[in-house]
């Protein structure tokens, strides 16, 4: 019985992750910020719903344990990844959202075009960056 209930708390845990980060992904502006949000999205809404099938399996039984190594190798791999697709964006060009105060890779935000005394284009307005 205590068991299920734990269960059913991890699942319910990992989905509310699950769609708080599905809002995230919807409301954010630019693809940095949405990278991000499906980064945590990942992480912490698969990782109690593997835990909850380890602790409703059992951890020596082949659910269990295959759950495990998913769990590591999540834990592992996802922000690798999306580090990759962040760097991969940057790189190619995305455009930040206009609020962003700091690009850390360029340098400090007087240094951008556009943000100087004399004014200028603004690097990129995101899209859906005319949201608060």
């Amino acid at each position: 019985m205590i068991r299920t209930v734990i269960v059913a708390a991890l699942l319910l845990v990992g989905l509310f992750v699950s769609l708080s980060g599905v809002v995230g992904i919807l409301r954010m502006p630019d693809v940095y910020t949405r990278i991000q949000c499906s980064t945590k999205n990942i992480t912490m809404g698969a990782l109690p719903a593997l835990l909850a099938l380890v602790v409703g399996m059992g951890a020596l039984t082949t659910y269990g344990s295959r759950a495990l190594i998913v769990a590591g190798l999540l834990l592992l791999v996802n922000p690798i990844a999306s580090h990759a697709l962040v760097r991969a964006a940057y790189k190619n060009g995305a455009p930040m959202w206009r609020g962003a105060v700091v690009d850390q890779v360029r340098g400090p935000a007087a240094e951008r075009p556009g943000d100087g005394p004399g004014g200028g284009p603004r690097r990129g307005s995101g899209d859906g960056g005319d949201r608060p």
